[in-house]
């Protein structure tokens, strides 16, 4: 399961049981002020039978960490303790430009989708790192 944790949502996107293909798998919305829904992405993750997470790494154009960075390193460890699954960070650096970019190159919109923009950050962010484990290599 890829996760792209934003501020307002959280993107889902999970591969195919080959672990070849990433898809969009929609979003689980945050509130303001709120805790991270980790119940949620559990429940999620157990109904899809996922056997690892993929969180993206927000770092900043520089690759230094930022406040969210250690955000996503807590959330690592807390779906690692729930779970007992494996969890991967990968750098996110440009994974929703990569997504924005996809939208638009087949001509559609982001207006009202940006949840949809999310998904598909992760299922940007967890196919790279498919090819990276198909490869030898860590992202």
């Amino acid at each position: 399961m890829g996760l792209d944790y934003g501020e307002k949502r959280i993107g889902i996107a999970v591969s195919d049981p080959s672990a070849m293909i990433a898809a969009p798998s929609g979003f689980i919305a945050r509130r303001r002020g709120k805790r991270v829904p980790v119940n949620e992405i559990v429940v999620r993750a157990r109904e899809l039978g996922v056997r690892e997470f993929v969180l993206g790494l927000p770092l900043d154009g520089e690759g230094n960490e930022t406040e969210r960075t250690g955000e996503v390193r807590m959330l690592a460890q807390e779906l690692e303790k729930r779970t007992g699954l494996p969890t991967r960070l990968v750098d996110e650096r440009f994974t929703t430009a990569t997504a924005l970019r996809a939208v638009r190159e087949m001509g559609g919109t982001t207006r009202g989708r940006k949840g949809d923009v999310d998904s598909l950050a992760a299922a940007v962010l967890l196919q790279y790192a498919l090819d990276s484990a198909r490869r030898g290599s860590q992202p």
